[in-house]
């Protein structure tokens, strides 16, 4: 049921891959809430995605960019003011990739070319965003910003590997950069740590499904999905969190504030 949160919002959507993925989500949920808005990703991604029916089915048109590349970014701010009739509203950032993960390289003996290849990808592609955007005078006052973030920014999780240093500069970067722009033009930044989802990114990490299970047992509500986290991220688009910047907020069933559960603890018993 749409109640037109986001009515009259013009947007910017990347990293929607498949339908599986949190940016898909949002993007369906953004049109059916009256906004109007672009898809992006790398040329690569869009090759391997499906990125065209997402189009089709919100009206969106979609315009590659490399989010490491201050060039097409700037491009893609240009062409979405073009193609949307104005400045934009709202930005979601779902950008993430490890080099060392895909090669299943230990953390302890990371290759460090990949790992700087991370952090550009899945970190610094934000700050270049909100750069260009700044510069560009791109992003209308009061509009919003969100990244997609992770708990291993902020506590270990040995399978994350250097994902999470990403994710802890990329809230870093959220922090920074949500204070100069919100104090030049009431730019909003944010960043959404969710649950571990069953996107094609998240599935991708080795020992996730047995991950995925024991965070479902900790968290009261149990694992956030990826179209709960896409209501979540409307709400944090729309006019109704207009003095929400510079935080990282948990979308994850209680799991963050939570330090054990009776299911864990009958586990544990049962397996002595």
């Amino acid at each position: 049921m749409s109640h037109n949160l986001l009515k009259g919002k013009r947007g910017i959507i990347t990293g929607a891959l498949d339908a599986n993925s949190i940016a898909w989500k949002v993007a369906q949920k953004a049109h059916a809430e009256g906004a109007v808005f672009t898809l992006s990703n790398a040329p690569i991604a869009l090759r391997m995605g499906e990125i065209k029916k997402l189009g089709e089915e919100t009206g969106a048109q979609i315009i590659p960019a490399d989010a490491t590349n201050v060039e097409e970014i700037t491009a893609l701010f240009q062409q979405s003011m073009d193609v949307l009739g104005g400045k934009i509203d709202f930005i979601l950032h779902s950008i993430g990739m490890s080099p060392n993960i895909r090669k299943n390289i230990p953390y302890d003996s990371l290759n460090y070319d990949f790992l700087a290849k991370s952090l550009d990808v899945s970190a610094i592609s934000l700050h270049k965003m909100l750069a260009v955007a700044k510069k560009m005078d791109a992003i209308n006052e009061g509009g919003s910003v969100l990244a997609l973030s992770y708990i291993a920014a902020q506590r270990a999780y040995p399978f994350y590997s250097d994902m999470a240093d990403a994710k802890a500069m990329l809230e870093s970067i959220v922090r920074s950069f949500g204070y100069h722009y919100g104090k030049a033009k009431k730019v909003r930044v944010n960043s959404v740590s969710q649950s571990p989802t069953k996107t094609t990114a998240g599935s991708g990490i080795k020992g996730f499904e047995d991950f995925y299970e024991y965070a479902e047992s900790i968290s009261p509500l149990g694992n956030a999905s990826a179209e709960d986290c896409a209501d979540y991220c409307i709400t944090l688009f729309s006019d109704f969190t207009k003095m929400v910047t510079m935080q990282n907020l948990y979308h994850d069933g209680g799991y963050s504030t939570t330090g054990v559960s009776m299911e864990v603890m009958e586990g544990f018993k049962q397996n002595k």
